[in-house]
C-alpha cells in the first residue's frame, strides 16, 4: 500500500490535505470540550439550590435545639422541626442534585454532539477521496515500474497520447501526436506517471 505520491509538490499537497485534516478533526474536540465546559458551568446554579437546601435544613435543626429544651412540649417542638427542616431543605437538595445531574447529562450531550457531526462531515466528504487516491497510488506503482524496456516505454507513452486529456499532457508534450509520431516518447511518459504521481521511470538498456 502506497499511501503518498513520490512527486515532492504532489505529496507535500496531500500530506498537508492530511495535517489539516487531523487539525480540524483536534479542533472539533476542542470546541465539544468547551461546550461541555460551557454548559457544566450552569451546575454552580444547582449546586447554589443544594447549598440552600443544606441550609434551610441547618436552620431547621438549631432552632429545633434551642427549642428542645422548653418544658412538656420542647421533644415535640424539637422532632416536628427537624420533620420540616428534613422535608423543605431535603426536597430543595434533591432538585438541586435533579438538576445537576440534568445538567451534566446536557453537556454530555452537546459535548459529543459538537465533536461528532462535523468530525463524521469531513470524513464523509475526505475519507472516500483518500481511499481512492491510496488505491490508485497502490495500483499505479504496481504496474508503472520504475525501469522499462525500450517497447514498454513506447507503450506507455501510446497509452499517455491515447487516454489522457490534453490539458494533462500540455505541459509535457504540447503535441503529443508529433511527439508519438518522431518517437519522442520521454514527455508523454512522465506526462502518465506524473499522473499517478510517480516519478519518471529509467529506461532499461537493451531490447524492451
Amino acid at each position: 500500500m502506497h499511501l503518498y505520491p513520490q512527486l515532492p509538490k504532489a505529496r507535500n499537497a496531500t500530506i498537508a490535505k492530511d495535517i489539516a485534516a487531523v487539525l480540524l478533526i483536534l479542533l472539533f474536540a476542542w470546541a465539544g470540550l468547551k461546550v461541555h465546559s460551557t454548559v457544566a458551568d450552569l451546575n454552580n446554579i444547582s449546586r447554589g439550590v443544594q447549598d440552600a437546601g443544606a441550609s434551610v435544613q441547618t436552620g431547621f435543626a438549631n432552632v429545633a435545639t434551642a427549642v428542645a429544651g422548653i418544658p412538656i412540649v420542647g421533644g415535640q417542638l424539637k422532632d416536628g422541626l427537624q420533620q420540616a427542616g428534613g422535608a423543605t431543605g431535603g426536597n430543595v437538595i434533591a432538585a438541586g442534585r435533579a438538576g445537576e445531574q440534568a445538567v451534566n447529562d446536557t453537556a454530555r450531550l452537546l459535548g459529543w454532539v459538537t465533536f461528532v457531526l462535523p468530525t463524521l462531515t469531513l470524513l464523509v466528504v475526505i475519507l472516500p477521496r483518500r481511499i481512492r487516491q491510496v488505491r490508485r497510488l497502490t495500483d499505479a506503482q504496481r504496474v508503472l515500474t520504475p525501469v522499462v524496456g525500450a517497447e514498454r516505454h513506447r507503450l506507455l507513452a501510446m497509452r499517455a497520447a491515447f487516454g489522457m486529456e490534453w490539458a494533462d499532457l500540455e505541459d509535457f508534450a504540447p503535441d503529443p501526436l508529433a511527439d508519438l509520431e518522431a518517437g519522442r516518447h520521454d514527455g508523454l511518459v512522465a506526462a502518465l506517471y506524473a499522473d499517478a504521481g510517480l516519478r519518471p521511470p529509467v529506461l532499461a538498456p537493451g531490447p524492451g
